[in-house]
């Protein structure tokens, strides 16, 4: 009887989302040159903002010492002179509650605060990442073209989403982890919404990589490079479970001390006060370690290839937290993503250290998946990501880590609007 109410309870869902996805041939055609469309469009916008960031690190890159301190306060005031001028553009958890609780719009008015401000500070050596700009411009220009074409419902989320994973896709370059990144981390709780969706985020990240591959000239290689793995035996996967455990330890540090810093910057009411402040904490901790500054998509070969004592690890590991959730919670825009994931490559590294025994590569990318899957709640796409940006083959390791830094993190998400219940 059990059997049988399972099997109809599968039919029941299985004929929902086939009744969602049948469409006749001239709709389908029409809706796929829609998510072609804005993956183009969205790609192209991302290549933009990308060359022009490179072309401004290039310089910023350059700045060491002393002088980081007096920069990064600076940059702190113009950046909350921006938001303060042209308006508050939110943060991903705002991205993530229009998406899922107010028909899936994004609105486009916010973009010019959301990319001056996330350009500055990202320029000067913040330690979050471009993904929430990124997110935010290309989802919003999602919902304008689905207004545009009088488009409702589910099908003007579904461009929303469409254009967000093209965002996701032009930082991370990989596709299909793009994809499905830009649905679990709206952590949708009905199979329909999900399956709906993923078409139009594999369609719009696929024409978003072409694009921006071909403006920006960056090539199929891996993101990362790391020391090359080969399987030893069943061990391996208790080991990279072992140190999904240690991820998601470091995933629940992270997040007590996000909320710490938030609470402590929300006594704060200007802005600008804020970003300021935030700034000079920044600066000083960039003074004395500089690998620390930015958020982290270049630092991780450097601390590849670099030997660090395991006292310079755990000094470097603590002091990423501390910046990035300053950066994150004083006002600075931008993402933790890939800061996340350098936060676990140090703790890999950190680790490898105590057991030289150990494949490097293994042990590294486990507690980048896990610190990642504790904290964003995306086990899967994270698997994704991470074997396409390292080239890392050992892809059933990488799953015991994500799913143990997945199932041990705290039962309230850092992104709040993950928890929240849809209303019927």
């Amino acid at each position: 009887m059990k059997e049988y109410k399972q099997k109809r309870q599968y039919l029941e869902i299985r004929n929902r989302v086939y009744e969602k996805l049948e469409l006749n041939p001239f709709v389908l055609s029409r809706q796929f040159l829609f998510w072609v469309i804005i993956g183009l469009i969205g790609g192209a916008i991302a290549a933009v903002y990308w060359i022009a960031l490179e072309y401004v690190l290039h310089f910023s890159m350059l700045l060491s010492g002393w002088v980081l301190i007096p920069l990064m306060t600076g940059a702190g005031l113009l950046v909350g002179l921006i938001i303060h001028w042209i308006g508050d553009p939110g943060e991903m958890d705002l991205i993530v509650n229009n998406i899922r609780f107010k028909g899936g719009r994004l609105d486009p008015k916010n973009n010019p605060s959301m990319l001056l401000s996330s350009f500055v500070g990202i320029a000067a050596g913040s330690s979050i990442g471009p993904e929430a700009p990124l997110v935010q411009v290309t989802g919003s220009t999602g919902t304008w073209l689905a207004r545009k074409l009088r488009l409702k419902g589910e099908d003007l989320r579904s461009l929303t989403i469409a254009g967000m994973a093209s965002g996701f896709t032009a930082l991370f370059g990989a596709p299909l982890g793009s994809g499905f990144f830009a649905l679990e981390i709206l952590h949708h709780r009905h199979m329909v919404e999900f399956y709906q969706a993923l078409i139009p985020a594999f369609v719009s990240s696929c024409a978003a990589y072409l694009i921006f591959v071909l403006l920006t000239q960056i090539g199929y290689e891996p993101t990362w490079l790391f020391q090359e793995y080969i399987y030893t035996g069943p061990s391996d996967f208790l080991w990279a479970a072992g140190a999904g455990v240690i991820g998601a330890a470091a995933g629940w540090l992270f997040i007590i001390f996000f909320r710490f810093s938030k609470s402590q910057f929300s006594r704060v009411k200007k802005i600008y006060i804020k970003t300021t402040l935030g700034g000079l904490i920044m600066g000083v901790v960039f003074t004395f370690l500089p690998i620390t500054r930015f958020f982290g998509h270049y630092s991780i070969n450097e601390l590849i290839n670099t030997e660090f004592t395991i006292g310079m690890l755990v000094l470097i590991f603590l002091l990423k937290i501390v910046v990035t959730a300053v950066s994150a919670t004083a006002g600075w825009r931008g993402g933790f993503i890939i800061p996340l994931f350098f936060i676990g490559a140090t703790l890999g590294q950190l680790v490898v250290n105590i057991f030289p025994e150990l494949n490097a590569g293994l042990i590294m990318i486990s507690c980048m998946a896990a610190v990642n899957a504790c904290v964003t709640r995306t086990p899967i796409s994270t698997i994704i990501l991470l074997t396409t940006m390292t080239g890392f083959h050992g892809t059933i390791p990488i799953m015991f880590a994500s799913l143990s830094g997945f199932f041990l993190a705290p039962k309230t998400p850092l992104i709040a609007s993950q928890l929240r219940q849809e209303k019927h």
